[in-house]
């Protein structure tokens, strides 16, 4: 077995810091749209606003959650441009990127039961680049309803125009809903992809995204996206006891 270094310590700061803030933003976001109850109700507004789980404070945890995982965001971009292990967009020109997506969904829908190996598979880079795509358009939608809490601000003049383009607000909090489950979609599917890689292939994929590593028999057959600049390659256990 080979080791071979994947992802950057950014990388995975990044992946954690997102897990979580979608977590609490979904909650947090479906309080907002559906308030429940919550034990404030019945009290005078003074004493409900300071409660601690009060309406203002499930928004004032949204907003600023939604402010960290803009500024991660913006952390992932800088991360493209410092390492190749950080760079996700696959080659949609490739011959061999559409015979590895038939590959790879084959693989997963149980009709298949190999694949050819790869550091990172077409499949999980396509709904990679989607996922920040779409996470991009929430951070964008979220904003500028924000916004409009202060209709003067720098902030809804850069973002305000978003709400005139899709119409009205409603619609972008139509559009910021519908995002938000589709993130529900892709944690499940990420979930199940991750764990039924990391049982039948037993490369680390659960938890290359603490150590940075996956383990090959073989060498994948994208490794030279990722080598010789990126991947550090580390010798099998065996070696190293010789």
């Amino acid at each position: 077995m080979n080791t071979y270094r994947l992802f950057s310590s950014g990388l995975r700061f990044c992946h954690w810091i997102w897990a979580l803030c979608i977590v609490v933003l979904f909650f947090t976001g479906l309080y907002i749209g559906n308030p429940m109850f919550i034990g404030t109700q019945g009290k005078e507004p003074a004493v409900a606003i300071a409660s601690l789980l009060s309406m203002e404070t499930i928004r004032q945890v949204h907003f600023l959650t939604a402010f960290i995982l803009c500024a991660c965001l913006l952390l992932r971009v800088y991360l493209f441009f410092t390492y190749r292990g950080n760079r996700l967009f696959p080659d949609f020109s490739s011959r061999g990127y559409w015979r590895g997506i038939s590959e790879m969904l084959a693989y997963y829908s149980l009709l298949r039961t190999q694949h050819r190996l790869y550091m990172r598979n077409p499949l999980a880079a396509t709904v990679y680049v989607m996922v920040y795509i779409l996470m991009f358009l929430e951070a964008v939608t979220g904003l500028a309803m924000y916004s409009m809490i202060r209709p003067n601000s720098l902030l809804a003049t850069v973002f305000g125009p978003v709400n005139h383009l899709l119409g009205n607000e409603y619609t972008t909090h139509f559009v910021h809903h519908v995002i938000a489950w589709s993130f529900v979609v892709f944690l499940l599917t990420h979930i199940y992809m991750v764990v039924f890689n990391d049982i039948t292939e037993k490369s680390g994929e659960l938890s290359s995204i603490v150590s940075g590593r996956k383990q090959f028999p073989e060498t994948p057959v994208d490794a030279k996206d990722f080598l010789p600049e990126s991947a550090i390659i580390c010798k099998p256990r065996e070696a190293i006891k010789k």
